[in-house]
């Protein structure tokens, strides 16, 4: 008997039968996809190397390693010439390998091509496979791909292939491994979820006040909306006009109408995560929705059995609803690890939401584009580009093919706007930071959101009278709720609230002052900050200011990143009366894409790379980041704090988990390469290890304004 794995109580599992779990795993999943047949293959032969004697020795008498994943790679080339199928199988162990070239690799070099050269000749001949399986044959079905132009169609086809195969080897193993005793079931299903919502949604009863009968209005258009055929909508609904719940309406409904698997939202920040995974727990119930991201622990020493269904779920997303964030998708997305790839063929056939759709990662926009195209052209997907300041993206989607047409689901757009506005924009003339504070300082509540940090703090220092606080990315997280949690108890008992913070307020936090200034930005975060006033539409529009206000800079020394924006809403602003209107955001985003110019829209190439004859996987797995890691992570002692001081005790004796680790990132601050050596450099840190340091000076952090690394000696932009 071959045998393909092990236990340590002395259980063999048979190769055959791994072989054959695997297979018909990655074919029900790739099926999924119309490539049924494709997955049944490559599950089939991913391990034929373990029919060696040297594989044998391996895993029964503990002899040297055996390279197995190549043998079933190059059988595959040699019997039907499938480089698909073949480089799966190469990569199944190593992640996805850099294609490389058939005449130019070399033997052993990090591509797959270099791989295939390997002299295995006397060390590794599985030709026993055939006594237990036949040669492979060529699959007989192809999926039929639209927009073939050029080769990124095959480059995510073989990304979702490796994932059917990677996720079905984990799940077979982990079956024989825990004899059955993993459980990765127990969630309801989309229909349930549907009847659960839609009994909710019957207790609102029939809308009386007219803000109630707008967002019944569009509620209502979501709910025709998803009877359409799939493909690629937007719902542009301003702050206030519920789409939260219309969205999930719409989801939910055509999840069941097209029989769609699962709903995925995508969400650029953990605090509308948190906020939104709450609105659906309420609804749905806490053990069918899956968060999915850093700040999320399902790893706890006292995790029960729906905790730990919930962590099983983060590895392959095989639950009906997910809510993540943008660099969780998009990264695994063009990924080439197996960890990150092994979810991503769950994504096919979804209705997956991306919610404040302009926050796109600009660098980034036209893989990203490229990407949801993609899903709904030749992976059966919805998505739903959702938020209150729609970018303009119809040209992009139209540049991959004509079938990916963006329909708007509330048509009339202009006259919601209309009706939910409730606060009117004005430009406001001053030259100083103190005529800034001047006017902060008139109000008994206000907010004021700056550009950098440094504004943030001196303004917040030039506040006058009680009830006066500060925000920004110098507060560790845990901080900032406590911060969060005292303003809005203000807000909510009249009580004096004069708020300086920098643009992370600005979307998703759910604070309502009379008045906000914001300085000028990019016109959709002024429009976001916008949101934070008159929130609850408890006052007149004309009577809630945003006093939008710029200080005529130096553009000297400002990031490209920061100074575009500014550049593109003093343009726009000049020619709409209407800051706010349909016609100023699509002008706005129009002008904004112009300046930056298309490559600067794929600042690294990446579609150049996976548009060519040779797609280098792991190079671009590496090389797509949303968020570039140009610094350190400070971790923040907090003496009356007991879990911030357990987690700082396990720190210090080098414990390190994933758990662990997501605790403690409620208590550090991210700080840029340069800030971390001029806290070295004054001796307030103390390295723990090569990613995080520990602050040891307690007068460096402000329980008012967070840690001190002396602004005065940098630029300090930061939104």
């Amino acid at each position: 008997m071959y045998v393909g794995h092990t236990t340590e109580d002395g259980r063999k599992q048979k190769l055959l039968d791994h072989l054959q779990g695997t297979s018909a795993l990655a074919e029900k999943f790739a099926d999924v996809f119309d490539a049924g047949e494709w997955g049944r293959s490559v599950g089939l032969y991913h391990d034929c190397g373990k029919f060696s004697r040297a594989y044998q020795r391996r895993i029964l008498e503990n002899g040297p390693r055996v390279d197995h994943s190549t043998a079933g790679a190059l059988l595959i080339m040699k019997k039907i010439h499938n480089l698909f199928l073949s480089i799966c199988v190469a990569s199944h162990h190593s992640g996805l390998l850099d294609e490389g070239n058939r005449r130019i690799s070399t033997a052993g070099d990090s591509t797959f091509y270099g791989r295939l050269k390997k002299d295995l000749s006397g060390k590794l001949d599985f030709s026993a496979y055939r006594q237990e399986l036949p040669d492979p044959q060529p699959p007989k079905t192809h999926p039929n791909f639209l927009y073939t132009e050029d080769n990124f169609y095959s480059s995510f086809f073989v990304r979702m292939l490796f994932s059917c195969l990677v996720d079905a080897d984990f799940l077979d193993t982990e079956h024989f491994m825990s004899n059955g005793a993993v459980k990765r079931d127990g969630f309801a299903s989309i229909q349930e979820l549907h009847d659960m919502f839609f009994e909710y949604y019957k207790h609102f009863g029939e809308p009386t006040t007219p803000i109630n009968k707008k967002r019944q209005e569009i509620y209502q258009q979501c709910l025709a909306a998803a009877e359409k055929e799939p493909g690629i909508f937007s719902l542009t609904v301003p702050t206030g006009g519920g789409k939260t719940l219309s969205s999930l309406a719409f989801a939910l409904k055509h999840a069941v109408k097209y029989r769609k698997q699962r709903i995925i939202y995508v969400i650029p920040y953990t605090s509308i995560i948190e906020q939104t995974a709450d609105v659906f727990r309420n609804i749905l119930g806490t053990e069918n929705v899956i968060e999915h991201h850093m700040n999320v622990d399902y790893d706890d020493e006292k995790a029960d059995a729906e905790m730990e269904r919930k962590k099983l779920a983060t590895e392959n997303w095989d639950a009906p609803l997910i809510v993540t964030t943008n660099v969780q998708f998009f990264e695994s997305l063009f990924a080439a690890k197996t960890s990150r790839c092994r979810k991503i063929h769950n994504i096919a056939n979804s209705v997956i939401i991306f919610d404040e759709a302009q926050m796109l990662p600009e660098s980034y926009l036209r893989p990203c584009i490229r990407a949801i195209g993609e899903l709904a052209a030749n992976y059966h997907c919805s998505a739903v580009l959702c938020t209150a300041t729609q970018p303009n993206l119809d040209a992009y989607f139209a540049d991959i093919g004509p079938t990916l047409a963006v329909r708007e689901i509330c048509p009339d757009v202009q006259s919601l706007y209309n009706f939910f506005r409730r606060t009117t924009y004005q430009f406001l003339d001053v030259s100083s930071l103190d005529e800034v504070a001047a006017k902060l300082n008139q109000h008994e509540q206000v907010l004021c959101i700056t550009n950098s940090k440094k504004d943030a703090q001196n303004l917040y220092k030039a506040m006058d009278g009680e009830g006066c606080y500060h925000l920004s990315t110098f507060m560790c997280p845990a901080h900032r709720r406590k911060v969060l949690s005292v303003i809005r108890q203000r807000l909510k008992g009249g009580l004096p609230c004069k708020v300086v913070s920098t643009g992370l307020i600005q979307a998703g936090v759910d604070v309502d002052f009379p008045v906000v200034y914001r300085e000028i930005a990019g016109l959709d975060s002024i429009i976001q900050s916008g949101g934070r006033c008159n929130r609850e539409g408890k006052h007149k529009a004309e009577e809630s200011m945003v006093y939008i206000y710029d200080l005529n800079k130096s553009s000297r020394g400002i990031p490209a990143f920061v100074r575009r924006p500014l550049e593109v809403t003093k343009m726009t602003t000049q020619k709409h009366d209407d800051i706010a209107s349909v016609e100023s955001i699509k002008d706005y985003f129009h002008e904004l894409h112009y300046l930056i110019g298309r490559n600067q829209l794929d600042n690294k190439d990446i579609l150049k790379e996976l548009e060519g004859k040779s797609i280098p996987f792991a190079n671009v797995g590496k090389e797509f980041k949303l968020i570039e890691e140009d610094g350190k992570n400070v971790f923040i002692p907090l003496m009356d704090d007991e879990e911030n001081q357990e987690i700082l005790s396990k720190l210090k004796l080098g414990l390190r988990s994933r758990s662990l680790l997501r605790k403690a990132n409620q208590y550090v601050v991210s700080v840029y390469n340069n800030q971390l050596a001029k806290l070295c450099d004054t001796g307030k840190l103390e390295k723990l290890d090569e990613e995080l340091y520990l602050l040891r000076d307690p007068a460096a952090y402000s329980m008012e304004t967070g840690l001190d690394i002396n602004m005065e000696d940098g630029i300090g932009i930061f939104l």
